[in-house]
């Protein structure tokens, strides 16, 4: 692989999942995987295997189906959790079973009533047994974002030492800011034996709307994967974004990295799993947003119809959607008044516009937005006829 290259980690089917309500029979989670396969994400975690009997068939019929990328199951560090999910996994032509236990202060006194050593020798233990069923095995350091940085290390160190070809080093509170997120990142990749041997992997939880953010400062500091879920949902605030991590890197080349996935298949994705589980993104939402490529300033709506880029960054082509919206309302000008209308059919002259508009402000002022047969109205008020239909 490419030292340029971001591998995307998609956990739409397993921590996406995760969200109340959002629960998904085999058969759609079988849909959204053909759908992840051919979008070209790297990695599909499809479920947490020992979970239930559903999460066990679905990670089975999804190694069925998937035909390019990695299938992944999730364990916690113990043998049961690693067969089961070895034995879920024997459908998927690339398998890969991710292991792991919590690394901090935290996690060790209170969740495991345990001692720092006694976790690296678990995490040892846990990689090199899941190492004895597959050869692709990652290791996730849960609450990694608020682990010390040289015990991580360690514990990194004893993974890669075990087997392991991927460390998750996984913000699970989303506590980290970037800056710190990026730094931890860097101190790994600079002081763990053996880093350049196998991939650092990004997973950020968005408690503070910074799993985007930590994500992107983790790859510019080293990490080669990002794990990520459609439409950033995900326990608690959600994870970080698939879009925008994507579009990210995409629209900044500067940055010399990129993905494998087909970003005009991003809106349809997004619809497809909103509609799925029944959970719809803000109208606001970054890229897949309904009001992400919409304008209703008069300002912005004059420099978008004169140059698109005026007011956009992202072609909205390149994620799938067909074009850019002019919305009709209150605070719109003259110019997206015209361009809506000849939209509909109407050429309206300098002195016909004058005339409507005044009209058109009035009408808006009373209704959210203008719709076009709200403009058909407008116009045949005015006796404006169609283009199409003067001789």
């Amino acid at each position: 692989m490419s030292k340029n290259r971001v591998q995307i980690f998609d956990t739409t089917l397993r921590d996406g999942e995760q969200v109340p309500g959002c629960k998904l029979n085999t058969e759609q989670k079988i849909v959204i995987a053909k759908r992840l396969d051919i979008l070209g994400v790297d990695v599909i975690e499809a479920g947490f295997p020992i979970s239930s009997p559903g999460d066990f068939q679905s990670v089975v019929e999804i190694g069925k189906i998937v035909k390019n990328a990695t299938v992944c199951g999730l364990t916690r560090a113990n043998k049961k959790d690693i067969e089961v999910a070895a034995d879920a996994l024997k459908t998927a032509k690339h398998p890969r079973i991710h292991t792991g236990i919590g690394t901090s202060d935290s996690h060790i006194k209170f969740k495991f009533r345990s001692t720092q050593e006694e976790i690296i020798k678990r995490a040892f233990d846990a990689v090199a047994y899941a190492k004895s069923f597959v050869e692709d095995v990652e290791f996730y350091a849960e609450d990694a974002g608020r682990t010390n940085n040289e015990y991580l290390a360690r514990v990194l160190e004893e993974a890669i030492k075990a087997g392991a070809t991927v460390l998750n080093i996984p913000d699970t509170t989303g506590y980290c800011l970037p800056d710190e997120y990026g730094a931890k990142i860097k101190y790994l990749k600079e002081n763990v034996k053996g880093i350049d041997n196998v991939i650092l992997s990004c997973h950020c939880h968005n408690d503070l709307g910074l799993a985007t953010a930590n994500a992107i400062a983790g790859v510019q500091n080293g990490a080669r994967q990002i794990e990520c879920t459609i439409n950033g949902i995900g326990e608690r605030a959600g994870n970080t974004s698939l879009e925008e991590v994507v579009m990210i890197l995409k629209q900044h080349p500067y940055l010399n990295l990129d993905t494998g996935v087909n970003t005009k298949l991003l809106y349809d994705t997004s619809k497809m799993v909103q509609d799925s589980m029944g959970m719809y993104v803000q109208p606001n939402k970054a890229i897949v947003g309904e009001n992400a490529f919409a304008h209703s300033s008069g300002i912005h709506q004059d420099g978008v119809i004169k140059n698109r880029e005026t007011y956009e960054i992202i072609d909205p082509a390149d994620v799938g959607v067909t074009e850019s919206s002019i919305v009709l309302t209150a605070r719109s000008g003259r110019a997206a008044l015209a361009y809506r209308a000849k939209n509909v059919g109407y050429d309206l002259t300098k002195i016909q516009l004058d005339d409507v508009y005044p009209q058109f402000l009035k009408f808006a002022d009373h209704h959210k937005e203008v719709n076009d047969e709200d403009i058909n109205h407008l116009m045949g008020l005015n006796h404006i006829k169609k283009a199409s239909s003067l001789t």
